[in-house]
């Protein structure tokens, strides 16, 4: 087996890095604080924006997933210095890069979202991110290095603690039964991530030649409403029916005042204020593959969380 390096250590980069051991591969993974090693995972604490130091962790690997990003209010800051150093990791030691992407690249559209629309954002981070992937392709069309993206949406599963769509600020609160609360539309169609699904699908286009040079979109399941979604877990945790209400505007605006995060989710707003549907079907096309039946994500899901809360108490 291959040796496959990881940046990042967050709920993308923990997925990838452990089912890379499970499939057999040796694991070094890539963080600014490192952490004790577990099972078939190496942790390096180095610098990713250090391609120098990068390239040496990289030396031999068959690919480098690239899992990890800034803060997100230092996007726009610290975005194109880490993409940099990894490309020129990835030239100088030959591996795969396999970049984790999203879809704010592609700014506010009507319809489905597919790889085939322009990168078109006006706003400051998928402006960031559209660019990113453009120097990574620039350098794999020029053949000083093999580079594919892999687009996710919002992150939805076990092992997502962060953010507040389906993770921190809702399942706590739905699984003793109250009510939660919403950013945008809770009624607007919406496409949700399954963690296992992109960790999957990052695995898997790091082999696969015919992959490199493009962007693909995880298989990703039928778009459903955070209401939706909420009715479905509260109805597997037996705690149903759940309360879903949106947070007004001014509560929003008093809230981003002291948030930088709240401040930041202004820009990428829309995604939940109307549809926003993604479309991964040349993906399952070209690879055999369809994402994980809805009902196997939220009981998986709904497992994880109950099983976190005993831990934690």
């Amino acid at each position: 087996m291959s040796l496959h390096v990881v940046i990042g250590f967050g709920p993308a980069g923990a997925a990838t890095a452990r089912l890379l051991a499970e499939e057999g591969h040796s694991v070094r993974v890539v963080t600014r604080s490192g952490r004790g090693a577990e099972p078939g995972i190496e942790h390096v604490a180095l610098d990713a924006t250090d391609g120098g130091r990068l390239a040496e962790a990289a030396r031999g690997a068959a690919a480098i997933h690239h899992c990890a990003a800034p803060p997100y209010h230092r996007w726009a800051s610290d975005w194109p210095s880490l993409v940099s150093a990894v490309c020129a990791a990835a030239e100088e030691s030959g591996a795969v890069l396999v970049m984790l992407g999203n879809l704010y690249g592609y700014g506010p559209v009507d319809g489905p979202l597919t790889e085939g629309l322009p990168l078109a954002a006006a706003g400051t981070k998928g402006r960031v991110r559209a660019a990113g992937w453009a120097a990574a392709l620039k350098l794999h069309e020029e053949g000083s290095i093999r580079a594919v993206e892999v687009r996710a949406s919002d992150f939805f599963g076990p092992g997502v603690t962060d953010g507040g769509h389906l993770a921190g600020r809702v399942m706590p609160p739905l699984l003793r039964g109250k009510p939660v609360s919403t950013l945008g539309d809770p009624d607007a169609p919406h496409s949700w991530s399954y963690l296992p699904d992109v960790a999957r699908a990052l695995v898997g286009v790091a082999g696969e030649e015919r992959a490199w040079g493009r962007a693909w979109h995880a298989p990703t399941g039928p778009a459903l409403s955070v209401r939706e979604m909420v009715d479905r877990l509260a109805a597997q945790a037996g705690t149903g029916p759940v309360a879903v209400r949106r947070l007004p505007s001014a509560v929003l605006g008093a809230a981003s005042l002291f948030s930088p995060l709240l401040r930041e989710l202004k820009e990428v707003r829309y995604q939940f204020d109307r549809p926003f549907i993604v479309d991964s079907t040349a993906y399952e096309a070209e690879f055999a593959a369809r994402a994980t039946p809805v009902d196997e994500q939220v009981k998986a899901t709904v497992d994880w969380w109950r099983g976190r809360s005993a831990a934690t108490g």
